[in-house]
């Protein structure tokens, strides 16, 4: 399966929208769109992963070298899914420690707004 990879804005939070498998061959793009949204100086993101069916270990290190790269700007890297397979990765990891993850959008852009710090 493909990935489907596109972004909202809310305010002064970026939402990126992730849909499909998160893997070698397809964390490249997902890497370049956050990369982009980043270049644009839009540091406070909110990255959707409800619609991933999959995600390995390549798209933890995208997800995780994004958040250092917004950390270093004052931004913030947030996470959204409820989907227990995906949270899994996550816990087994010890990255459910790192990010802050919400199972919905709503939440997780209420956090994230810096114009209502938490």
């Amino acid at each position: 399966m493909d990935l489907s990879v596109s972004s909202t804005e809310q305010g002064a939070v970026t939402v990126v929208h992730v849909a499909g498998e998160i893997d070698v061959y397809t964390a490249p793009l997902l890497r370049e769109v956050l990369d982009k949204q980043v270049a644009a100086g839009r540091t406070n993101l909110v990255v959707d992963l409800e619609k991933v069916t999959f995600m390995d270990s390549t798209g933890l290190g995208v997800l995780v070298g994004r958040l250092k790269l917004v950390r270093g700007q004052n931004g913030s890297l947030r996470i959204v899914t409820a989907q227990e397979r995906i949270l899994k990765v996550f816990k087994i990891t010890g990255l459910d420690k790192v990010f802050h993850i919400y199972p919905s959008i709503d939440e997780a852009v209420a956090d994230a707004d810096p114009a209502n710090p938490v």
